[in-house]
């Protein structure tokens, strides 16, 4: 931390430049977290180096050409690394980075989250088709009452909630207030995450009929696995996946001032543990997901509901399923703002992690450069 030290950091800033670039693998001394453990897990290979990616020609945000490393360092990068076939093949850090410290992966949560529902439900402890509020009575009265817990990890829940990441006075920033990410306001308390969740009114439309991406999902969704299973989600997270993984390192979860877990957003991991859930996807399923769940995620059987939806921008021809991302041209990706990304390319065997602290939580132009330099990684040679 040259540009500042520690004391410079705080509730109110920890998300912003350029105390991300520090805070975004720290996350654990801002926000109250839980250890998701790896128990042990496997020993750290040798690094790899970029080697001929480093030279790779992909598009800059201006249309311009450069090679990788420069792009890296451009797009606010600070972590990259390239599975393939399911050994890595190349990594890459940005000085300031730290490889073996978790860094927050925001929304790729979600797709985590998504997984683990797929693999309890497997075991028989979750069935997606049923009401929500089956496993959470007090869903009642919001717009979660009538709603399945399939439509839940499919985001097709109609809410009166807008997903605003720029939101200082508004619904969306009470609920990072209620989850713990922003300082409160003694004027205007908010409750505890689960509580404002349960305050959600429904939308004017039907569930099932729109892809809505709104995080409060995922955050109920999270409560849903808890009840389901009669444990807490790190607890869940680290004997149903870290630890059959053998990660090598243990993650983290952020909390509420109850201890409520911020499945949509709040997970911090390693790249090379990232990859190794990819791989998972990768090989449908590797024996801790049912190979049928991870077909599914290609299924596109809620093309529709995407396709009138609110992201479809990001892929026109993609659709969306438990929390993944399929992109129409038959890649899996799980998506985090702020630049996170897991890219599953089966043609080409290959999984690739970038973990970043972007200035902007969401630039859909970048994301559109940061798509076609990760196709560019999986075509190119090792």
């Amino acid at each position: 931390m040259t540009e500042f030290s520690r004391a410079d950091v705080s509730l109110s800033n920890w998300r912003t430049a350029p105390y991300s670039r520090w805070s975004f693998q720290n996350v654990s001394e801002i926000v109250p977290s839980a250890v998701i453990s790896a128990g042990g897990g496997r020993a750290l290979q040798d690094r790899k180096p970029l080697g001929s990616f480093a030279k790779l020609d992909v598009a800059a945000s201006d249309g311009t050409r450069m090679p990788l490393e420069n792009f890296l360092t451009a797009s606010q990068t600070d972590e990259l690394l390239v599975m393939r076939d399911g050994q890595i093949v190349a990594e890459w850090s940005a000085p300031h980075s730290d490889p073996a410290r978790p860094h927050i992966i925001f929304s790729v949560s979600k797709s985590l989250t998504g997984l683990l529902a797929g693999i309890l439900a497997g075991k028989g402890f979750l069935t997606l088709d049923r009401p929500i509020i089956d496993y959470v009575p007090e869903t009642a009265g919001s717009a979660y009452a009538d709603a399945t817990v399939q439509q839940l990890f499919d985001m097709e829940i109609s809410v009166a909630f807008i997903e605003d990441y720029l939101d200082t006075s508004g619904g969306f920033e009470r609920y990072r207030r209620a989850t713990g990410w922003n300082p409160d306001r003694p004027e205007d308390p908010a409750p505890d995450l689960k509580s404002f969740i349960c305050s959600i009114a429904k939308g004017g439309q039907q569930h099932g009929e729109h892809h809505a991406y709104r995080s409060p999902n995922t955050d109920l969704a999270g409560i849903v696995l808890e009840r389901a299973a009669g444990a807490r989600f790190a607890s869940l997270m680290s004997d149903h996946i870290w630890k059959p993984l053998g990660a090598s390192a243990d993650a983290m979860v952020t909390v509420d001032r109850i201890g409520t877990a911020r499945a949509a957003g709040g997970i911090s991991a390693t790249a090379r543990d990232l990859a190794l859930v990819g791989e998972v996807i990768r090989t449908h399923g590797a024996g801790l997901v049912e190979p049928e769940f991870v077909a599914d995620l290609w299924s596109r059987k809620r093309r529709a509901a995407w396709e009138s939806g609110d992201q479809r921008e990001l892929f026109p021809q993609g659709s969306y399923r438990n929390y993944w991302y399929e992109t129409g041209h038959g890649e899996l990706a799980a998506i985090g703002i702020h630049g996170q990304w897991i890219w599953i390319h089966p043609e080409t065997k290959t999984v690739v992690v970038k973990l970043s602290s972007q200035t902007l939580p969401v630039d859909p132009p970048l994301d559109q450069v940061i798509i076609g330099a990760l196709r560019n990684i999986c075509r190119a040679s090792a």
